[in-house]
């Protein structure tokens, strides 16, 4: 048996399947634990025959009743995805890893920990969870360390203690962790569980970025403007927001607008203003509304449509923009972007006639001597307690004399 296995795994190394195959099977009938749990991994990949994970399992399964803790850990990883079996069982999948873990089996530390973190096949359990992320993360696991400094850092399973939380989190950020090396950067650019060190932090958010971390991007974005930790840079400062926006980030979007709207390290640009600030609207951040609106209010943004302008003239008119209340009471009057409604119209011109404006005068004037939107003997009453509703009317009549 022992040969069969030596000549199996050769023969596997070298791409020889169907050779790895008919040793392997020998060896595996004979009893062999580790040719058990390879025919199960090649069934489960394909390898040199057809994927097939019930049968995967079922060579999985007989490695992992004789104690193979890598079988264990494959059995479980089964259960956990429902492969080979008609649904997943979370229950039986812990009870696996159980098995491989207490061997010993790293992934499987990790995997329970994560169980116990979630309440999936045993009770939520933060200390139990802890403590497996604890012994996998001594056993090398990377995101078992990752996972332990959250622990620290969060208090949850374990005392908080943020100076265990950055060290295990430089573990796993040393060891290329990305999570873990934003975390670190986050510690250091807080000086929290260590003394703040901009330079410090931008060194690790710089290799959290490269990892591809959304946040880490926007925060080395934030440096390079500011020039904090880094030589202040706009150009940088975008390169990093827009990788950061592109991957949806709200306040990245935000901060790529408000750089083509000033010009900070691109040319300015009131179109690609206009396009982040609404992406960041659309993910829910207030600040790039209300920068979309003084775009607006100065006429370097066009509404997409008459429903957006409403809106848009509503927030500037309740700020008491005259030309935003203006086009409101027109919209209304119109029922452009929002129903047609002559006592909102009233009101809004109103509104810029008190102002000073004469066309609002008139378009006052107009409305109190046809009664359109005045709503009631009260309402009469207060228009009639302008002074230049009168001389409104008196310049309506003359008008309208000599015609």
């Amino acid at each position: 048996a022992v040969a069969a296995v030596k000549a199996g795994m050769l023969a596997y190394a070298n791409g020889d399947y169907k050779k790895a195959l008919a040793e392997l099977t020998l060896a595996a009938q004979s009893g062999n634990t580790l040719a058990q749990f390879t025919i199960g991994f090649m069934y489960a990949n394909g390898k040199g025959v057809a994927k097939n994970d019930a049968e995967a399992l079922r060579w999985y399964r007989m490695a992992a009743e004789k104690g193979q803790a890598d079988a264990q850990y494959a059995v479980g990883f089964m259960y956990a995805t429902g492969r080979g079996v008609v649904q997943p069982d979370l229950v039986e999948a812990a009870k696996w890893y159980r098995k491989a873990a207490d061997q010993g089996h790293t992934g499987a530390q990790y995997n329970l920990a994560l169980a116990y973190s979630e309440g999936h096949g045993v009770p939520q359990d933060d200390e139990a969870a802890a403590n497996w992320f604890r012994r996998a993360a001594e056993n090398q696991h990377t995101g078992a360390a990752y996972r332990l400094g959250l622990a620290y850092a969060g208090g949850k399973g374990v005392p908080h203690d943020d100076v265990e939380a950055v060290k295990w989190f430089r573990v796993a950020a040393e060891r290329g962790n990305g999570e873990a090396q934003y975390q670190l950067g986050e510690m250091y650019a807080d000086g929290v569980g260590v003394a703040a060190d901009a330079a410090q932090a931008a060194k690790w958010f710089q290799l959290a970025a490269r990892h591809g971390n959304p946040d880490a991007q926007y925060e080395l974005g934030r440096m390079y403007a500011k020039g904090n930790g880094v030589p202040r840079d706009d150009v940088q400062s975008l390169k990093w927001y827009r990788l950061a926006a592109e991957q949806g980030h709200p306040e990245a979007a935000y901060a790529v607008g408000f750089a083509y709207a000033n010009g900070k390290g691109v040319a300015r640009n009131d179109a690609e203003a206009v396009k982040w600030y609404r992406k960041a609207i659309d993910r829910g951040h207030a600040g790039a509304r209300y920068a979309l609106q003084l775009m607006f209010e100065n006429g370097r943004a066009v509404p997409k449509d008459d429903a957006e302008a409403a809106e848009w003239y509503q927030v500037s008119a309740e700020r008491g923009v005259l030309k935003a209340q203006l086009q409101l009471a027109h919209a209304y009057e119109k029922g452009k972007g929002v129903p047609k409604d002559w006592a909102m119209a009233l009101g809004w011109y109103l509104a810029a006639a008190k102002q000073g404006n004469t066309e609002a005068q008139l378009k006052v004037a107009i409305a109190y001597a046809e009664g359109k939107g005045v709503r009631s003997e009260e309402h009469t009453s207060e228009l009639q307690s302008h002074s230049f509703i009168s001389y409104a009317v008196f310049c309506l009549k003359k008008k309208n004399n000599a015609s």
